[in-house]
């Protein structure tokens, strides 16, 4: 690292948890997040802000004005720009030292079979069930832990899905396991039911964090975990969540 890298993470390398080899892995790290908007801002400008060496942003959308209560990475002089334009400039103005791609695309099946395989770690902060199953069967596909957020009104829910075998062989569930593509709920969206404004900076945040804690190595007991979000009383259930043996996405892998 150089002198400015030891001085601008010297907080991260403090932490017994991290230190300079943490520091160093994100900095050798890519993040490929999906979704620039409620949850890729604190995503991307966490990231960004801990010293990820590459993150790319995956994004067909524009920043409007209904947007700025809760995408915090843009700001009204942006509305109209690309999200992924504007989310870059966000990360540019607080670490220039990081590589940021900005993607304005659908992530459809084609462009995550060209970006996962690249990842160090996906982070699907989508906002509908296609993608998410989509991002979920690419990651699968290709081995890459997936960091999972959603939120919608006042409820939101997190979760790592890594189904790389760990050191007893034993894979993790992927998203399908949980949420199979055959018996989706119904889609429901934020410009039609609301969403809770910091509800989308806790779950976004907890995303990036798990996304720090998988590159470093240290995310074993987050793996088979759903956590959702009460965001009225701000209490957190866990549920266990297993491996479906016969689930459609990852059984055969």
């Amino acid at each position: 690292m150089t002198d400015d890298q030891l001085l601008r993470y010297s907080r991260h390398i403090l932490l017994n948890e991290v230190g300079i080899d943490g520091q160093e892995r994100f900095l050798a790290a890519h993040a490929l997040v999906i979704g620039a908007g409620g949850l890729g801002s604190p995503v991307a400008l966490y990231l960004g802000s801990a010293g990820l060496g590459q993150i790319t942003l995956v994004d067909h959308d524009t920043v409007d004005l209904t947007n700025l209560q809760r995408q915090v990475a843009h700001t009204v002089e942006r509305i109209g720009m690309a999200k992924v334009e504007s989310a870059k400039a966000a990360i540019a103005a607080m670490n220039p030292g990081v590589q940021v791609n900005a993607v304005q695309q659908k992530a459809d099946a084609a462009l995550l079979q060209e970006l996962v395989p690249q990842a160090s770690v996906v982070l699907d902060c989508s906002d509908n069930f296609a993608t998410r199953h989509l991002v979920n069967a690419a990651c699968v596909q290709h081995g890459i832990p997936l960091v999972s957020g959603a939120a919608i009104r006042m409820d939101a829910q997190i979760a790592l899905y890594d189904t790389r075998p760990d050191n007893h062989g034993q894979r993790g569930a992927c998203y399908a396991c949980v949420f199979p593509p055959t018996d989706l709920p119904e889609e429901t969206r934020c410009a039609t039911m609301g969403v809770f404004a910091p509800l989308v900076g806790i779950v976004g945040t907890m995303q990036a964090a798990m996304a720090l804690q998988v590159i470093n190595g240290s995310a074993t007991e987050l793996s088979g975990k759903l956590m959702l979000l009460d965001g009225a009383s701000l209490s957190f259930t866990d549920m266990r969540v297993d491996r479906n043996p016969h689930c459609p996405v990852c059984a055969q892998r």
